[in-house]
Parts: C-alpha cells; structure tokens; sequence
C-alpha cells in the first residue's frame, strides 16, 4: 500500500462520514476503519456505514477494513455491551463516556498501519470534546508513543478538531447524511429517537438550519 494513502477511523456517524469526505475533497486516498469492540449497535452502525461509503462512489476510496478489538471482558455489564439502561437524550455527554475508546481505536489501528505502510491515521473528534482521551496532549503524546514503539512514524490527526455539531452539519449539507448513523439504541435498524446521541444529532441539524433526513422511532415534543 502506497504511502500516499491515508486512514480514516469511522464509525458510520456524522462527524467520520464528514471528515471522510473533506479529506477525499482534499485530494487523498482513503483506507476507511472500522473497528468493531462489540458494542450492542456495530452491527446496525455498520450497515449504515456501508451504505454511506457506496454513495460517495470515489475511486479514491478504498473498501473499508475492519478490526476486531472486543471489549466485553473489560467493560463487562457496562450499558454499551448490554444495550440495556442506554443514557437518554437528557442525560449530560459525560454519560456516554467510554473509558479508552480512543486508546483502543488508534492503538490497533497504529499496528496496522505500520504494517501497511501508512503513517497518518484520522479520526472525527470534535471541539468541546470534554473526555480525557479527546485533548491535544492525549494525541501528541499518543502519536510519539506509537511511533516510537512501532518504529514506524504514526501522524494522528483530526481534521474537525475546531468545530462543533452544528459546523459538521453545515459542512455536509450536500452529503447524503440521511445514510449516517448516530444512535446508541437501534429500533429496527433506525434512530431510536430517545437517547443521547439521537439528541446531539437532532440538536445538531437545528442549531445548523439543515433539515434533517434522519427517521426516528421516537419522536419528542420538541427538537
């Protein structure tokens, strides 16, 4: 794999399904990740991440690989596993923590990386992100470790470091960002409507003046 060819953690949600498109806009090659931890709403999130990457139709854009970092002997009953007692949409962001996800996401992801000749991974973290794995220090200190470890440069980058929900949205109002998914508790393959990342996604496309394609299985009173 040429070295001109850069990584791209997704997830199927709005922000990686923006920053995949920018980079693409800016000309790169992409090799979409997914990586799967075992999360009760992979399998409903990688439909959609699928169905999201056949509409941008980019010759630039390569099959997405999947790795396979499962977490359930850590994380145990924790509500991601189980998909019961998932936090509502009034419930603050620091309820949807996952301790490490950005370790385990870029940590593996580094390896691969270095075994296919690709030094600069990506990933759609975004500005006010309040958790100790989302800072700058995090990932500077982050890239020089694996790097060094790996004896093999690794750049970790985030493209939408200086914007907010609203600003993604606005940014991909010409995407098909219907086919996106965000939601920590599929109905039937769809929004739930009802937990925190139906919220924040809602939140976003009316704070952003974008109409929103999302369908939702609930739907409150008021955005």
């Amino acid at each position: 794999m040429p070295d001109d060819v850069h990584c791209a953690l997704v997830s199927g949600g709005l922000d990686s399904a923006v920053m995949l498109s920018r980079m693409l806009d800016d000309g790169a090659s992409i090799q979409p990740v997914y990586v799967q931890t075992g999360t009760a709403w992979e399998s409903v999130e990688f439909r959609w991440l699928e169905r999201f990457l056949k509409a941008l139709d980019s010759p630039r854009l390569r099959p997405v690989h999947v790795l396979r970092f499962p977490m359930s002997d850590v994380y145990g009953a924790h509500w991601s596993m189980r998909g019961a007692d998932v936090p509502s949409a009034d419930t603050p962001d620091e309820a949807v923590y996952l301790p490490g996800r950005n370790v385990i996401l870029v940590a593996k992801t580094a390896v691969y990386c270095a075994l296919n000749g690709m030094h600069r991974i990506a990933l759609g973290v975004l500005a006010g992100n309040p958790f100790p794995d989302a800072t700058d220090s995090f990932f500077t200190l982050l890239a020089t470790s694996l790097s060094e470890g790996l004896s093999h440069s690794i750049e970790v980058d985030r493209p939408l470091a200086g914007m907010h929900k609203p600003d993604v949205v606005r940014a991909g109002a010409a995407l098909p960002l219907g086919l996106t998914f965000s939601c920590i508790d599929p109905v039937d393959g769809n929004h739930c409507g009802r937990c925190n990342k139906c919220a924040e996604r809602r939140q976003g496309f009316v704070a952003a003046g974008v109409a929103d394609p999302t369908q939702y299985a609930a739907q409150p009173s008021r955005p």
